[in-house]
């Protein structure tokens, strides 16, 4: 659902919205939001369209649906020229073997985007991988610390996009904004969710990683979509996410009150750990509208009546870098 600020923000923003790389979980549902908030707008989603129905799905919605491949710098030159982007393509999962596609969908296809769409305003995702790990009880780490080659070629190839995305918007004068996203939880993908499968089919936690930032999904899309306008020229980072962070092992024992088991923990908690610092995008919007505690609770209930999950996990406590 569309929150009042988002349908307020959106109200006084002129021209329409291009949703690119819209066919991902949280992308078909931020074109969806953007209709319902803003009906007369013109909202089209472009993706190519592999999952069956997606497309489908938005056209019911009332959001104009393009099929095009964003490496086809000629079909990208062809796409509707409105004056506000939405840029959420990119590859991270699965790219073993296949290194070569993954550093051009993270960085070919935002030169080809941020060229083509050089007259509008470019909200562009990142990820929270561009950054060091840290104590997180220093309180995670802000938008001042530089993006840093981590281990991996998806976060190094992540900070090539950022890059790129900064250098069409110094030479064009693009407005933009460079959202690097905390994980977002629904209740059929992400942290929450895997922690609570963990709990309960009794398969040890891991502790490891065991400070993570969250983010309901709903509260995350209304922020990306608000962001068109609060950009900048050159295109700057922000951190997008809940207010604090969150500690594994006490998810772990909040879902295991909700199922009735008792947690099974692997190691111990590291002091170093891909901890970020939401003030600044926290001040600039407001605080996420849903809480921790009530996404526990939501999330447990979907887990103790094993209802349908993506099967696409987050992969949070990976700490080699390879996805």
């Amino acid at each position: 659902m569309p929150t009042p600020e988002t349908i307020a923000d959106l109200a006084a923003l002129d021209g329409d919205v291009i949703v690119l790389g819209v066919a991902g979980k949280m992308g078909l549902g931020l074109a969806r939001l953007i209709k319902r908030a803003a009906p007369a707008k013109r909202v089209i989603g472009v993706a190519r369209f592999s999952e069956p129905g997606s497309e489908e799905s938005l056209q019911r919605h009332g959001v104009e649906t393009i099929r095009c491949d964003l490496l086809d710098r000629d079909a990208v030159a062809k796409l509707p020229k409105v004056k506000n982007v939405i840029y959420m393509a990119g590859l991270k999962f699965d790219a073993k073997g296949r290194e070569d596609f993954l550093w051009a969908m993270n960085t070919l296809a935002p030169a080809i985007v941020a060229d083509a769409f050089r007259d509008s305003r470019i909200v562009a995702l990142s990820s929270i991988h561009v950054y060091p790990w840290s104590d997180p009880r220093r309180g995670g780490v802000g938008e001042d610390t530089p993006p840093l080659a981590r281990p991996g070629e998806y976060a190094n190839s992540v900070v090539g996009r950022e890059r790129t995305f900064q250098y069409f918007s110094r030479l064009h004068g693009t407005p933009g904004r460079i959202v690097r996203f905390v994980y977002a939880v629904d209740m059929r993908y992400g942290v929450m969710q895997e922690i609570a499968s963990w709990v309960r089919d009794g398969k040890p936690v891991p502790l490891a990683t065991g400070t993570v930032n969250l983010h309901w999904q709903g509260d995350a899309i209304n922020q990306f979509v608000r962001l068109l306008g609060h950009l900048e020229t050159p295109s700057s980072p922000i951190n997008i996410g809940g207010p604090e962070l969150v500690s594994v092992r006490r998810l772990a024992l909040e879902f295991g009150k909700h199922l009735g088991v008792e947690p099974v923990f692997e190691g111990e908690e590291s002091d170093h750990v891909l901890a970020v610092n939401c003030d600044l995008g926290n001040e600039l919007m407001g605080n996420p509208t849903v809480p921790i505690s009530t996404m526990v609770r939501w999330v447990a209930d979907w887990v103790k009546n094993d209802k349908p999950i993506y099967g696409k996990p987050s992969k949070f406590d990976v700490r080699s870098g390879q996805f």
